[in-house]
């Protein structure tokens, strides 16, 4: 086996799926996976019926593909990122050239990883983060700084002043990324506030002075804002088009079956990110890409984000409500109030610890529930991070079984909490 195979080993991922196999009648608090309920069957049929609607377009869709991806594709999303950011196609600043059809946008933070990473090359990124991404970085031997985070997202003079001691240790030149979740960060649900975004821009460019510092964009939840304010990207702070990295995804505004993704790169990254990607794929399904333009062209897409919407702020809300119920009267338990994406972020006292080796979690799965321990939300020593806080998912369960899920894991606490306490008074 290789090195760096090794690095990837113990996956969370693979111990949580392991742990919903062999405990099937658990309510999964802990799978990011997007409610069944929402995925488009009728809409995704319409759509393949019209790109198989004559031999000739359905030999094209069928096709091998480009690296970069389709091009009706790029060009419908350049229209759909001009929304987005609420300016013209011109004003964006870029050409289709510079957007990158990735596998999910999971495929692009790999590509990225792969690309500008070597062993020993730093990350900056908040605490928590996406823990699958924090597996991309420890892939290819990367080393991770965590960065505090409060109710507004990453801390920007807690990065400042972590790249001005990276600098005074003589190894600013290792520093190749910034990694910021822009929208309702899974794990946390947390919005990076906007004058943080642009902050974050220009701390970046401040420290790029042996080389430029990227910074990683991951915008998978934009859309799903349920209230609260609208948030410019950090990308559109980045006036020259030079220093941050987009990537956005439809599989959780869409289908995560069809695993359609894109990135929006700084012009001199296109040829090195595609010659990554060719040697890994040539290419993402060309079908899917067709699928996906003939939705936003026929304005489906945007219908069926109205209903996955209010289906989700529906499902935050209980899950809301249900902690109000079950947690309220549990000394040192609070959690975040999220305005958009599919988690809540639940906080314990410290000396009830949530990780898998520890009693809560097993009292839980034994109570029938699941959930992401926090620790696995952090980046760097195991020994340094936070072990009493827990990712809650709403996205699968429909809203009876989260109120259900929460009394039950209510309850693992509640006793878990007794035990520890009758143990002090015992010893």
């Amino acid at each position: 086996m290789s090195q760096r195979s090794t690095l990837t080993k113990d996956l969370a991922i693979s111990f949580l799926m392991q742990q919903g196999v062999e405990n099937p009648d658990c309510l999964s608090l802990a799978a990011g996976l997007v409610d069944p309920e929402t995925l488009p069957v009728e809409e995704t049929l319409r759509a393949a019926q019209q790109v198989l609607a004559t031999r000739e377009s359905g030999i094209r869709a069928l096709q091998y593909g480009t690296t970069p991806g389709s091009a009706q594709l790029r060009s419908e999303l350049l229209t759909y990122f001009a929304d987005l950011e609420k300016c013209s196609t011109e004003s964006l600043g870029i050409d289709a050239s510079q957007m990158i059809l990735t596998t999910g946008s999971q495929q692009l933070l790999s590509l990225v990883c792969e690309t500008l990473l070597d062993p020993g090359d730093i990350c900056l990124v908040a605490g928590p983060t996406y823990f699958v991404f924090a597996g991309n970085l420890a892939g290819v031997g990367a080393r991770t700084v965590t960065i505090p985070s409060d109710d507004q997202g990453m801390d920007p003079a807690a990065l400042d002043h972590a790249l001005e001691q990276i600098a005074s240790m003589k190894e600013l030149h290792r520093v190749k990324l910034i990694y910021a979740v822009s929208y309702y960060d899974n794990p946390s649900g947390v919005c990076l506030s906007t004058s943080r975004r642009e902050q974050i821009v220009e701390i970046a460019k401040k420290w790029s002075r042996e080389h430029r510092i990227l910074v990683l964009e991951d915008a998978a939840y934009r859309e799903l804002r349920y209230d609260g304010e609208e948030h410019p990207s950090v990308w559109s702070f980045d006036q020259e088009r030079a220093n941050v990295i987009y990537t956005q995804t439809f599989s959780k505004t869409f289908s995560p079956g069809i695993r359609v993704g894109f990135g929006i790169v700084p012009k001199d990254l296109v040829t090195a990110i595609c010659e990554r990607k060719g040697n890994e794929d040539f290419g993402s399904a060309h079908f899917n890409q067709k699928l996906i333009a003939t939705v936003l062209r026929s304005g489906e897409y945007q219908g069926h984000l109205a209903k996955v919407r209010d289906g989700y702020r529906l499902k935050r809300d209980a899950m809301l409500a249900a902690a109000q119920k079950y947690f309220s009267d549990l000394p040192g338990v609070s959690w975040v109030h999220p305005k958009g994406g599919l988690y809540v972020w639940m906080t314990l006292p410290e000396s009830l610890e949530s990780g898998f080796d520890r009693p809560l979690f097993s009292q839980a799965v034994k109570h029938g529930v699941m959930y992401v321990p926090g620790e696995l939300c952090y980046a760097g020593p195991v020994e340094d991070r936070p072990r009493s806080q827990m990712r809650l998912s709403y996205g699968v369960l429909p809203v009876d079984l989260i109120d259900e899920a929460m009394r039950r894991l209510a309850d693992a606490v509640r006793e878990t909490q007794s035990a520890r306490t009758s143990n002090d008074v015992s010893s």
